[in-house]
């Protein structure tokens, strides 16, 4: 299969969604008021120079939302970057070097260390999983498991980490999970009737028909000229006998649900036999310890929840001059 879905590159969106998690991380700090402690013991007209520096190993995430900190802080500051997004960070390496207003310094601080090291952490943790799927055909996948608000920025750390991404949302593919196959099983249905999704192979190709009736669709009012509709139909399915019935519908994907490692080389065989231009994903309570085993079994993807819901920030700081001085 050639299709993927949209991997998430630092764009226009990811810049939107980082400068209003900035904007609510501001009025956190500072509400309508000030920095008070700043005020007190900085003078405004100080000036000084810091350093960002990793106190611990990863893999760099989240560089450009530092312009956009400063930016929506209006921080007399000027930010000179020392290394890109994707680099692997050594305790004490210099990321970037930070000069100007020291009152704009401090009081961007933890905004700016909080977004990097947050970012950095996921990308960290992907890089681990990448590397332990090292020399197998398969891939690391993030989920829809983020944090409410930030998911483009922490599928875009996912990327700096070398995983790949997954659907970005409920709008971008098709993925039939197991409750959508209950509810459709409560019906009258019966099993392999088009006109109903009462089984696997019925409901891929019912939403196959669905988004090849809506492609190109147009809106009125003021919604949208043009509606984006997917391509990608991923199922969803927990046994060997879901799979043999989903293959010949034809989904793009198939997740592999909490199968055992046995069950997850049967079905590589089964594809392989039947639709060997389907993908297989294996998925669930995936850990370091056990995605190499996964990927031996041959499927192309293993999704991770845990990149970006189980991953620690990368410890970062500011590492200030001492030589400080007066406008």
């Amino acid at each position: 299969m050639n299709d993927d879905f949209r991997q998430i590159e630092w764009d226009a969106d990811v810049a939107d969604d980082c400068r209003q998690i900035v904007r609510l991380a501001i009025r956190e700090d500072l509400d309508r008021s000030y920095d008070w402690t700043t005020v007190a013991l900085v003078p405004q007209d100080a000036r000084g120079s810091a350093k960002v520096v990793a106190r611990g190993s990863g893999v760099l995430a989240g560089l450009p939302a530092l312009q956009l900190v400063l930016d929506e802080f209006h921080a007399n500051v000027t930010l000179t970057s020392q290394l890109a997004d994707g680099e692997a960070l050594e305790p004490g390496e210099t990321i970037a070097v930070l000069e100007g207003a020291v009152r704009d310094l401090l009081t961007a601080e933890r905004t700016l260390l909080n977004l990097l090291g947050r970012l950095s952490g996921i990308a960290t943790l992907t890089r681990r999983y990448v590397e332990a799927v090292a020399g197998t055909k398969a891939r690391i996948y993030d989920t829809r498991k983020t944090t409410p608000a930030w998911r483009r920025l922490e599928k875009y750390a996912v990327r700096c980490g070398g995983g790949h991404n997954h659907r970005l949302g409920l709008f971008d593919a098709v993925l039939i999970k197991d409750n959508h196959l209950a509810f459709a099983n409560a019906k009258t249905a019966p099993r392999g009737d088009d006109e109903g999704v009462a089984a696997v192979a019925a409901a891929v190709r019912q939403a196959r028909k669905l988004l090849q009736a809506n492609a190109g669709r147009t809106t009125t009012g003021d919604g949208p000229a043009r509606v984006e509709v997917p391509s990608l139909v991923e199922v969803e399915v927990d046994t060997l006998d879901q799979l043999a019935e989903a293959l010949p519908a034809g989904p793009d994907i198939v997740l592999l649900d909490n199968m055992s490692r046995d069950d997850l080389r049967s079905a590589v065989a089964v594809r392989d036999a039947t639709a060997p231009g389907v993908e297989l994903e294996a998925s669930g309570g995936v850990t370091l310890a056990t995605v190499a085993e996964l990927a031996a079994t041959g499927v192309e993807r293993i999704s991770v929840g845990a990149l970006t819901h189980a991953a620690t920030s990368l410890d970062v700081a500011l590492d200030w001059a001492l030589d400080w001085g007066r406008d």
